[in-house]
């Protein structure tokens, strides 16, 4: 059915069940709220006067999701979706403590998370990592940050290029956010946390029918935590309302604001010697933990129309216009000395600013010629981003830039002057897109199914550095193609194949990359090849499995007619090829499970510096992962969950090949195996608590980095209690 419909179930969406209220894992205290039992004739005159819909994002039981709208721009099973996609319901968030898109996604397939410096999210999919493949509700929402998940309904992980459906970039993969809207069914609700390293979080939800015609919904979140990391702590708030309007009985009217802040300290982890990690206490902050400040300002209004004409026709246009305004600022550790006695600290700071419009026009139309079905989806998108972007050096006492320090107390008080150097940033630069898409998902029969699309995109970047007054601009005029077809043998099983291709303009996924040398370049290109299969097992338990080959072309190599290795070219420069295997829903009414195995094989295929060479392997890619999250239900009020990741070793940057010349020391995270576990008791129908507890065995292991010594401890057995209620 369409998204139109899909979206008009969210706006009546249906009380939630004993069974899924008792969903909720986190180690943690979560509370909530009081009944409004004036909405309840509002909910029954808006439900009688609805049109009967489909939802995407309600009504799901346990981990199960069994279809999207934002896959195809259609509301379609996912078992119909010729492409591997992950989806993290709301009871898996609550279930599993999750308080981040990393703590949410680590028991998807296929996608991992770096460190980013300590200030941003930094996803790996299938091994390309990015900063901006970030979407809500299908809108970009690109620039750096540390998202929350206090007013999401679920996340959706789209994994190989995905330009057709979304633009530039998502290049190896996206993260797509479904937020909660106003409905008519009355409820106020919450949840409240206390845990280990002084974990305080607040959350609130209340959606209160007003009449028919209007609901409102309001969700909030106050939080304020240390780390296991010394000096780091967390301070972040957010608000977001939320009103629907029925402007008819085919018209659906949407808007929304939402105001979050988020201040933290930037941690970057610790530093590594003769090609491993230090094996210092978890807890060692390398640099100046309170001279390394973080925050982000989001401002964001939404709105949205859904209308259906007399001939089926659906219309549905959104708007999303932010404003974000970000800092931060790090003293942070380098190398450490031949000796092994001392480390480096260097420190900079950095501050962008960026205003974000974009428009989106999607239309949804159902026809038959003959015996075949077409469902077309068409559009067009309009978007405009203006970034400022400056960063400062840090100066230490004597005008240095760089400072060492005793290992056995890698920090220092010391005070740094903050100040431009030769190569700081100073930008500004506009961003604007024009882009129009067709597709077509054709229905052959019943068993076989084609999807097929274009996309183009008119990308266009004005860039002035500050510093010296240079001005240029790019130009690109970006065709991205999918296509995929579906073999379903029986009713609950398909088989498919896919095509797609995505590019990345020279301006990257920051707006910020551009220079005189590479402007006149041709974006990166990125190819994906993938054939699957998808087994509903149960009405609410799907099996997937996935093969790939992603080839990332266009990259900057050296030439290697050069013997001076300075000069370079456009070529081939990365392959990833690998296999996920998928497997999500409830096995049992009692039993729901999450989770999947990665196999993947990420290399350069050509020399990109003269120690970055053909045949090394992609830094931050494991050969092996495997991630597995259950929870069983003993009775009606008691519960368990249990966790297990593995992950193989893993290179901590870009593997480099030693030469005649040098020797390269490669820094490796190891190998290990994690155990998480939760117990639940449902309270009362309308309030469960639920703990949960990291890293059961207190293992000791490296989660990610951002560079060989850039480098972040995993955290020791941490506990969170929360308390969570809905009346």
């Amino acid at each position: 059915m369409s998204s139109m419909n899909a979206s008009m179930r969210r706006a009546a969406d249906t009380p939630l069940q004993p069974r899924a209220l008792s969903h909720a894992i986190h180690i943690a205290i979560a509370t909530a709220a009081f009944a409004v039992p004036a909405g309840a004739a509002f909910a029954q005159a808006a439900s009688t006067s609805l049109p009967t819909v489909t939802v995407s994002s309600e009504g799901e039981a346990g981990y199960a999701a069994p279809r999207s709208t934002t896959a195809t721009k259609s509301d379609t099973p996912l078992r119909d979706t010729p492409q591997s996609i992950s989806v993290v319901t709301k009871e898996q968030i609550r279930d599993t403590a999750a308080q981040s898109m990393a703590e949410a996604t680590k028991y998807v397939p296929g996608v991992g998370f770096a460190q980013g410096e300590g200030n941003r999210e930094t996803p790996i999919f299938r091994g390309i990592s990015s900063t901006g493949d970030f979407f809500i509700d299908g809108i970009r929402d690109d620039v750096q940050y540390y998202r929350d998940l206090y007013n999401i309904e679920r996340v959706e992980v789209f994994k190989g290029p995905n330009a057709m459906i979304f633009g530039r970039g998502a290049t190896g993969g996206l993260i797509n956010r479904t937020t909660k809207q106003a409905g008519w069914t009355p409820s106020i609700g919450g949840s409240l946390t206390l845990g280990s390293d002084s974990n305080k979080r607040l959350t609130a939800d209340i959606n209160q029918p007003i009449s028919d015609q209007l609901a409102f919904r309001l969700n909030a979140l106050h939080e304020n935590s240390d780390s296991y990391r010394d000096g780091v702590s967390i301070k972040r708030s957010g608000i977001n309302p939320t009103l629907a309007w029925r402007a008819g009985a085919k018209t659906l009217v949407t808007v929304g604001y939402e105001y979050f802040k988020d201040d933290r300290i930037a941690d970057r982890g610790i530093s590594s010697f003769r090609g491993a990690p230090l094996q210092v206490d978890p807890a060692t902050f390398f640099g100046n933990a309170a001279a390394s400040p973080t925050g982000t300002t989001l401002n964001a209004f939404t709105a949205s129309v859904e209308h259906e004409f007399e001939n089926g026709l659906q219309l549905r246009n959104r708007l999303r216009i932010t404003d974000q305004d970000k800092f931060y600022q790090n003293v942070f550790p380098g190398a450490v000395n031949a000796a092994g006695t001392q480390v480096a600290l260097s420190a900079y700071n950095n501050a962008t600013s960026r205003k974000s419009v974009f428009n989106q026009t999607d239309f949804n139309y159902t026809l038959s010629t003959g015996a075949v079905k077409h469902k077309l989806a068409f559009g067009a998108e309009l978007g405009q981003q203006d970034t400022d972007n400056f960063r400062n050096t840090g100066f230490f006492p004597g005008n240095v830039t760089s400072i060492n320090v005793p290992l056995g107390n890698p920090t220092t008080q010391l005070p740094v002057t903050f100040s431009q150097s030769a190569t700081d940033a100073n930008n500004s630069g506009k961003a604007k897109v024009a882009a129009l898409y067709l597709q077509d998902q054709i229905e052959l029969g019943p068993q076989f199914q084609v999807i097929g699309g274009l996309r183009y995109d008119r990308f266009t970047v004005d860039f002035r550095n500050n510093r010296n007054g240079q001005q240029f601009d790019t130009s690109d005029g970006l065709v991205s193609p999918r296509i995929g077809v579906v073999y379903k043998p029986q009713e609950a099983v398909s088989l498919y194949a896919n095509y797609s291709v995505a590019y990345q303009p020279r301006a990257g996924d920051q707006l910020s990359s551009l220079s005189l040398t590479n402007a006149a370049l041709k974006p990166e290109k990125f190819k994906n090849f993938e054939i699957g299969a998808k087994w509903d097992v149960r009405s609410n338990l799907a099996l997937t499995a996935a093969l790939y080959r992603l080839d990332r072309t266009n990259v900057i190599v050296l030439d290697p007619s050069d013997p001076t290795n300075t000069r370079t070219m456009l070529s081939d420069g990365q392959r990833s090829q690998g296999f996920e295997l998928g497997l999500s829903g409830n096995v049992t009414p009692a039993w729901s499970v999450a989770g999947g195995y990665t196999y993947a094989d990420a290399k350069f295929t050509a020399d990109t510096s003269a120690t970055q060479r053909a045949g090394g392997a992609v830094g931050q890619v494991p050969r092996h992962t495997l991630a597995l999250w259950n929870r069983y239900d003993f009775t009606p009020a008691w519960g368990a969950g249990l966790g297990v990741i593995h992950r193989t070793k893993m290179f901590a940057a870009n593997e480099l090949i030693a030469t005649a010349a040098n020797t390269i020391p490669n820094v490796v995270l190891p190998g290990y195996t994690r155990m998480d576990a939760a117990v639940f008791y449902t309270l009362s129908k309308s309030m469960q608590l639920q703990l949960n507890v990291e890293n059961l065995f207190n293992k000791k292991y490296f989660i990610n980095a951002n560079s060989n010594n850039n480098i972040t401890p995993g955290a020791p057995r941490s506990f969170r209690l929360a308390l969570n209620a809905k009346f």
